[in-house]
């Protein structure tokens, strides 16, 4: 698949907030549960109301239960044989009870069930949405792991909180509930007796769930550190290798671990004794000492009878179940807020604006007027005035981080500048809808990217409807058809399954792609800059025929990349520091160190000794 992603460096360390950070966190990640879950809010609160009805016919077995023990209770004292039919009718109704409680409640579950498998796709696609019309400058200050982890993790994450939460939440007090009120009903005193533990319990459990939030909202956070590490890793082996800093970017992903590791285990050892002496209040030899004990008192005493006792016996039996579903949905909840914040934050994104009347540009004339652009606090580009006129090619020439890149990519519209203008044909982009933008710019990167999918489709991206002769007219101006075809599958072989791709044939095939499109505006970031020598002529060939009769913008890496321009612009820190040709800027300061830089002679001297 296409990756958008930023390499940490390998030594850079998880980040860290503090508690009272972790608290509000905690407190959005509800409201961000609620607000995702709002688009099948009345589907669950349908599953909901079946739930409570559920739940309330859950005392109905055991009344049913009471009923049946003294029917042959009193026939055993009057040895006589027991009614049938009244046993039949008690019997009945105990099955229909039991079986109409468990028909609501799988009927409430599939409600929500397909309530959650809408919402998981209207999700996937709003984000798939957004993610579209999010600048560029977003994704710089967001890692490929953290978008990983949302789209494909978090989505699953809410599904508990959505097909689970609402019913077994609901079902885990409404039946305690009413099965309480049933005890109660059977006798008071056995009432008493099937929840003299639940007090303990809650007042043990409640000290086991400090600061709960907080928590789960730093090992998630921590998770995310490992998520990320590892995604970098293997995204930036190459270059990882390449520099002998595997063993540096392996530590980055064992120290984001062994963080996760201590944090919890120190968490979990600090819960372990009070959850373990919280569990026992609600344990069944507990509850039966408790129960059978007590009612057997009351038993002697002749207060209640043995039905009652059996009956209030298994309701403090079933009680601690309910506990421990809401126990097991609340920590969802608190897994899902956390969840449901980083999906926010994606949908939140900024977008950029859409054209309210949208114009088609007149010409293919590029005007940037007085454009600004920042990352964050770090200005990129300065104040940049420039204009590329059709059917030249102007190279844009300046030391790493000038911010060259940055400027082509607003001619693209990956970002919107935070000051001035960027117009082709004489219409601001901010006024130009998408497709005629696509339709007029091109952009060959550096380090190609291309999707796992045939040939084919890779080249035809631009234009999906073009046929297989267009896509090979397109091909064989990249000089990269002959190749194609030597494949097994021809067109047909997909990227990174069938054949891996060397730089410069990956290349050839994005540029293929930009033949195809066929667009007058051309942004090029130094296509050879990657590419093998043997590749490199093939490449400036087909380089060549691209460019012609365009407006072409060279984003240069390399000095020895002006040559062919009809125009050389320096940029140095984010400024526009000198235009003009190759021969007009041999005296300026900047042009001739970055030429020096690049291993070029620049005065007759340094020539003679070449």
């Amino acid at each position: 698949m296409l990756s958008t992603s930023t390499t940490r460096a390998p030594d850079q360390a998880p980040s860290s907030t503090r508690p009272g950070d972790d608290r509000a966190r905690a407190v959005a990640g509800q409201a961000a549960v609620s607000r995702l879950g709002a688009p099948v809010r009345s589907r669950l609160r349908l599953g909901q109301v079946l739930v409570v009805v559920s739940g309330l016919l859950s005392i109905a077995p055991y009344v049913a239960l009471v009923q049946l023990g003294d029917i042959l209770v009193t026939a055993h004292e009057a040895g006589s044989a027991p009614d049938p039919e009244r046993v039949r009718a008690t019997v009945m109704v105990l099955i229909g009870a039991y079986s109409t409680r468990l028909l609501l409640y799988s009927l409430a579950l599939l409600i929500t069930h397909f309530a959650d498998l809408a919402l998981r796709d209207r999700l996937r696609r709003d984000i798939v949405a957004r993610l579209t019309r999010t600048p560029l400058s977003w994704f710089t200050a967001s890692t490929s792991g953290r978008l990983r982890k949302a789209v494909q993790d978090d989505t699953t994450t809410v599904h508990t909180v959505i097909a689970h939460g609402p019913v077994e939440r609901l079902n885990a007090v409404v039946t305690p509930v009413a099965l309480l009120a049933c005890a109660f009903w059977i006798d008071w005193r056995l009432g008493l007796l099937s929840v003299g533990t639940i007090p303990l319990y809650f007042a043990t459990y409640s000290l086991s769930m400090r600061g709960m939030n907080e928590k789960t909202v730093e090992m998630d956070r921590r998770l995310e550190n490992i998520s990320s590490a590892m995604v970098e890793f293997v995204a930036g082996i190459g270059v990882v290798k390449a520099f002998g800093q595997v063993g540096r970017a392996h530590a980055a992903y064992l120290r984001a671990g062994d963080e996760f590791s201590t944090f919890y285990r120190a968490w979990a050892m600090s819960m372990m004794n009070i959850s373990c002496l919280s569990i026992t209040w609600v344990s069944i030899p507990v509850l039966l000492l408790v129960n059978l004990g007590g009612g057997s008192l009351l038993l002697r005493a002749g207060l209640v009878t043995l039905p009652q006792v059996l009956a209030t016996t298994l309701i403090a039996l079933v009680l601690p179940g309910a506990m421990v579903t809401i126990a097991s949905v609340s920590w969802s909840y608190q897994q899902a807020g956390a969840a449901a914040l980083r999906l926010c934050d994606i949908l939140d994104a900024p977008t950029l604006s859409a054209a309210v009347h949208p114009r088609r540009p007149d010409g293919a004339r590029v005007e940037i007027e007085h454009v600004s652009y920042s990352y964050g606090r770090t200005l990129a580009v300065d104040d940049a005035c420039l204009t590329l006129v059709p059917g030249t090619v102007t190279a844009l020439l300046g030391p790493s981080g000038s911010g060259k890149s940055t400027l082509a990519t607003l001619i693209a519209r990956f970002a919107d500048p935070d000051a001035g203008t960027v117009r082709i044909g004489g219409v601001d982009l901010r006024d130009m809808d998408e497709q005629t933008l696509y339709d007029t710019v091109s952009f060959v990167l550096q380090d190609p990217q291309l999707l796992d999918a045939p040939i084919r489709d890779n080249i035809a991206l631009g234009r999906p409807d073009a046929d297989l002769e267009q896509v090979r007219a397109a091909a064989r101006v990249a000089q990269i058809d002959d190749f194609i075809m030597t494949l097994p599958s021809g067109y047909d072989t997909v990227v990174g399954r069938d054949t891996a791709l060397s730089g410069g044939q990956a290349q050839r095939i994005a540029i293929a792609r930009a033949v195809l499109c066929d667009t007058p505006v051309i942004l090029l970031d130094e296509a050879t800059a990657m590419a093998d020598p043997e590749s490199e002529a093939e490449i400036q060939q087909a380089l060549a025929e691209l460019v012609k009769g365009r407006t072409v913008l060279v984003i240069a890496h390399r000095p020895a990349a002006v040559r062919g321009a009809h125009r050389v612009v320096v940029m140095d820190r984010g400024r526009i520091v000198a235009t003009g040709t190759h021969d007009e800027l041999l005296n300026e300061p900047h042009y001739r160190a970055l030429l020096r830089q690049g291993g070029v002679a620049v005065d007759p001297q340094e020539n003679s000794h070449d």
